[in-house]
C-alpha cells in the first residue's frame, strides 16, 4: 500500500499514531519521500509534536510516506511509492501528507500527524474519506519539521473518527478544551465556485443540520490563493534548492522548484499585502459568525493514472490554501460520496478557535441523519464517528 515507509515501535499507549516523514524522529533519518534526502543522517532529536505524542501516551507506529519533499498535491511519489487511497481506490490520495491520510483511512492507525502549507492536510482527508485539521497557524510547535522556516505551514492530526482527532489534539495541547455535546454554532456558508454535486451536497448538509439560509461572500479568495502560492514558492525554494543539482529530484518536484525560483521580491510584497487585507476579511466575518462552512475540494479528484500519467492539479487547493495564507483554523469533514467520489466539508473558524470548530463539526455530525452515513463496508463507505 505504501502509505507507510518504516515501522516503528514508540510509546507504550494503545491507540496507533503514525507521522509524517517531514517531521523528526530521534534515531531515524527524516527523507521528506526524497532520494535527495536518501543519505541523510539520523534526527538527533525528536520534534515538538513527537515529543508531546509520546509524552501524551500515544504510540508511534511507523513513518508515514508523502508526496516528495511535501511539495505537491497528488500525493505520488515515484521513490518511495504512492499510497493507494483505501476508500477511494482509483483516485489520488492526496497530498503532501498521502500516507497519513491512507494510513487513517485503512484502520493502520487512530491518528495521522501531517503538515499543512497549503491543504497539505485537508486535501489528502478530503480525498481518503477522513477529518483532517489544520490548526490555526503557530499552535503546534514546528520545531523539527521540515522545512524549518515557514510563514504558513502548521502541523495537525489526520483521522477516520472525530473524536479520536478531538482527544488527540486535547492530549497535545492542554490549551485546546472542546468540552462535552456539541451546541448548535452561529455558521455561516461562503458562497465559493465549486462542482455543483459537491455543492448540494454541502447545501443538504447544512440543511439536514438546521443551519441552511445563511451565506456570505468572503472578497480576495482568487487572491489570496495566489498570494498563499507565491509564498509557499519562495519558502519552498530557500528551504530545497540545494537539491536541485542532485540528479535526484523526481520530475513534477524538480520542475516546480525550478519555476519557483522565478518568484519576484515585488510578488512577495503583494502577497503580504493581500495576506493582510483578506485575513482581515476573515476576522470581520468571524465577528459576526463562530464558523464559517464551504467545500473542502473544488472539484473531485484526480484519478490515480490521469496523476501518473503526468496531469498536475494544483487548483484542487483553490478553497483551502487562502486559510494557509490567514492562518485560521480549518477542519475537512467527510460526507456521504457522490457516485463513488469523495465529498468533504470544510469549517474555518476564529483564530485561537480550534476548540470551536471540532465543536461545530462534532454539532453536524451528530445532526446528520443516519441514512446519510454509510456503514455497509465498501472501500468508498462514509466514515463513522
Amino acid at each position: 500500500m505504501s502509505s507507510l515507509i518504516q515501522s516503528l515501535d514508540l510509546g507504550k499507549g494503545s491507540k496507533r499514531v503514525v507521522v509524517k516523514d517531514s517531521i523528526d524522529i530521534a534515531g531515524y533519518p527524516t527523507r521528506a519521500g526524497s532520494a535527495a534526502l536518501a543519505d541523510a543522517p539520523a534526527a538527533e532529536r525528536h520534534a515538538e509534536i513527537v515529543e508531546r505524542t509520546l509524552a501524551a501516551g500515544y504510540r508511534i507506529v511507523a513513518k508515514a510516506n508523502l508526496h516528495e519533499l511535501a511539495f505537491g498535491m497528488t500525493g505520488l511519489n515515484a521513490w518511495t511509492g504512492t499510497p493507494e487511497n483505501p476508500r477511494f481506490p482509483a483516485l489520488i490520495p492526496g497530498g503532501s501528507s498521502s500516507g497519513s491520510a491512507a494510513a487513517v483511512a485503512a484502520g493502520l492507525a487512530e491518528i495521522g500527524i501531517g503538515t499543512d502549507t497549503g491543504g497539505s492536510i485537508r486535501v489528502p482527508a478530503a480525498c481518503c474519506g477522513v477529518y483532517g485539521l489544520k490548526p490555526t497557524f503557530g499552535r503546534l510547535g514546528r520545531r523539527g519539521v521540515m522545512p524549518a522556516h515557514s510563514s504558513l505551514d502548521c502541523v495537525g492530526p489526520l483521522s477516520a473518527d472525530l473524536d479520536e482527532l478531538i482527544a488527540f489534539m486535547a492530549a497535545v495541547d492542554t490549551d485546546f478544551v472542546v468540552g462535552n455535546g456539541a451546541a448548535m454554532p452561529r455558521l455561516s456558508g461562503l458562497a465559493v465556485a465549486a462542482d455543483a454535486a459537491i455543492l448540494g451536497a454541502v447545501e443538504a448538509c447544512l440543511e439536514d443540520a438546521g443551519l441552511a439560509g445563511e451565506t456570505r461572500t468572503l472578497p480576495l479568495m482568487d487572491e489570496a490563493y495566489e498570494a498563499a502560492m507565491a509564498l509557499i514558492r519562495r519558502e519552498t525554494y530557500v528551504a530545497c534548492a540545494a537539491w536541485l543539482d542532485s540528479g535526484r529530484l523526481g520530475s513534477d518536484v524538480e520542475r516546480r522548484l525550478r519555476a519557483a525560483a522565478e518568484t519576484t521580491d515585488a510578488e512577495l510584497r503583494e502577497a503580504e499585502a493581500v495576506r493582510r487585507a483578506f485575513t482581515a476579511g476573515v476576522d470581520r466575518l468571524l465577528e459576526t459568525y463562530e464558523v464559517l462552512a464551504l467545500p473542502t475540494l473544488p472539484h473531485f479528484p484526480l484519478t490515480r493514472v490521469a496523476a501518473e500519467e503526468g496531469r498536475q492539479d494544483l487548483s484542487v487547493s483553490s478553497l483551502v490554501r487562502p486559510f494557509n495564507l490567514s492562518g485560521h483554523p480549518a477542519l475537512s469533514l467527510p460526507l456521504s460520496p457522490s457516485r463513488g467520489r469523495p465529498v468533504s466539508l470544510q469549517l474555518v473558524g476564529r483564530r485561537g478557535d480550534d476548540a470551536g470548530v471540532c465543536r461545530a463539526a462534532r454539532y453536524l455530525v451528530g445532526a446528520r441523519p443516519a441514512e446519510a452515513i454509510q456503514t455497509t463496508g465498501e472501500t468508498h463507505a462514509q466514515p463513522g464517528r
